[in-house]
């Protein structure tokens, strides 16, 4: 790619913002399309003195965001054309080949290791910084690091042709995105195009008993052990911090490690193990937002996966009142009434389809309302609470909510937020009463 070629930004979402702020810098002759354009994004690509592009056009290079379907019809036209359809990793190895790129990916958990593996490269003395799938966008911060560490969705690994990663982490793979890929099994070969890439020099991170065809040297992890690859223990996963899950720490332990004997960096155990206990949970991310008496409350609302929300129920501290609802995207529930079994007290129903997932659980449970989204929360907090015992009961109230937050919030900080707003002012209501 050269400062006279052309190009196309399909998508002005975060990664699409993130691409032409990152080819202005360039000097590349970029434009752009969006279906919908906001009048802050048509005021940035002025600013950048971007032009709006034409579909109908010729391009050499594509960039489209990770929310277009690869089958696109304008996308699939654009290829007939000529152009190479590619997404914003792909676009940041080819523009920064020696940025060394640890790659992330998984059903659940994604965003928690990527962010736990910068930090302890950070503590090993490395000036790495996180992006991709979460905030800031990769090219945001390929120019401030060292090393860049990328959370990957199914959908930015569908378009990442010729992508090597010196280190690749897969969490886990369970179901998800079926609206999007169609069947499980093409699901999971767009993760594991996270692997395609790779040689034997590079190193692959997996659940143990995971089986993946890659040429890449596989470094197994076990939940309950955070290990460097030849076994030494880095920290008792009973000392990592609250909120940090162990599966989670020792996928990091183990990329962390590949990647600073890769950079012939020393691997010191003391440092990481310093890091783990420093490092905190991502906000939303299973975080204990209030605490009342006995009575804890859990927000992990970005939990709409099977894997993510039988992880919650599994670590929460029985009893729980166990908020579910939102939009319901068709999760498997299996799992979840048999780790829901003999630690689930209630199921708090709310929003759209929470009764419907409520019943096809098959646990008691009561159904809240109220005028807005956040009078939901209010509602649904206190509902948890009483369902426990009220201020002298024992529990956690847990927003682990299956559906999606479209219902109700613009996305699942809001719904979020709205419940750590609705949970401390409940605590505090209560301590003050």
């Amino acid at each position: 790619m050269n400062a006279g070629e052309k190009v196309l930004i399909y998508g002005l979402g975060r990664s699409g913002r993130g691409a032409a702020r990152f080819l202005a810098r360039e000097g590349v002759r970029a434009e752009w399309h969006d279906a919908r354009p906001s009048a802050e994004d048509e005021a940035l690509m002025h600013e950048l003195g971007l032009a709006r592009g034409d579909v109908g056009g010729t391009y050499r290079t594509v960039v489209a965001a990770p929310g277009v379907p690869i089958d696109h019809p304008d996308l699939l036209a654009l290829a007939a054309r000529g152009a190479e359809i590619i997404g914003e990793v792909t676009l940041a190895a080819r523009l920064r080949p020696h940025l060394p790129l640890v790659g992330v990916t998984g059903t659940a958990g994604k965003g928690g290791t990527t962010v736990l593996i910068a930090h302890l490269l950070r503590e090993s003395g490395l000036n790495a910084r996180e992006g991709g799938n979460i905030d800031p966008p990769l090219l945001d911060v390929v120019d401030e690091a060292e090393v860049a560490v990328v959370e990957l969705s199914s959908f930015q690994l569908e378009r990442v042709p010729g992508l090597r990663l010196p280190v690749a982490v897969i969490t886990n793979l369970g179901v998800d995105h079926l609206d999007r890929h169609r069947t499980v099994e093409a699901y999971h070969a767009a993760k594991l195009n996270i692997t395609a890439g790779q040689e034997a020099e590079d190193v692959l991170v997996v659940p143990a008993g995971l089986k993946v065809a890659t040429r890449a040297q596989v470094r197994p992890f076990q939940p309950d052990r955070i290990t460097l690859a030849d076994g030494r223990e880095v920290l008792p996963d009973a000392d990592l911090p609250e909120g940090l899950h162990p599966a989670n720490a020792a996928a990091a332990v183990l990329a962390a490690e590949a990647l600073l004997r890769r950079l012939g960096r020393p691997v010191d155990v003391e440092r990481l193990a310093a890091g783990l206990r420093s490092a905190r949970p991502v906000a939303g991310r299973f975080e204990t937002v209030a605490r009342l008496g006995n009575v804890r409350f859990i927000e992990d609302s970005i939990a709409t996966r099977t894997l993510a929300v039988e992880a919650a129920l599994t670590r929460a501290p029985a009893p729980i009142a166990w908020l579910v609802g939102g939009r319901d995207k068709g999760a498997d529930l299996a799992p979840l009434r048999e780790a829901a079994r003999g630690r689930v007290k209630r199921v708090i129903a709310f929003g759209e389809d929470g009764e419907k997932l409520a019943r096809d659980l098959g646990l008691p449970f009561e159904t809240v309302t109220g005028a807005d989204g956040d009078g939901v929360m209010q509602a649904a907090a206190r509902a948890g609470l009483e369902a426990l015992g009220g201020p002298e009961g024992t529990g956690t109230v847990l927003l682990a909510p299956i559906g999606t937050s479209f219902d109700l919030f613009q996305d699942y900080k809001a719904r979020g937020a709205s419940f750590t707003r609705a949970a401390r002012a409940l605590a505090t209501e209560e301590v003050g009463a």
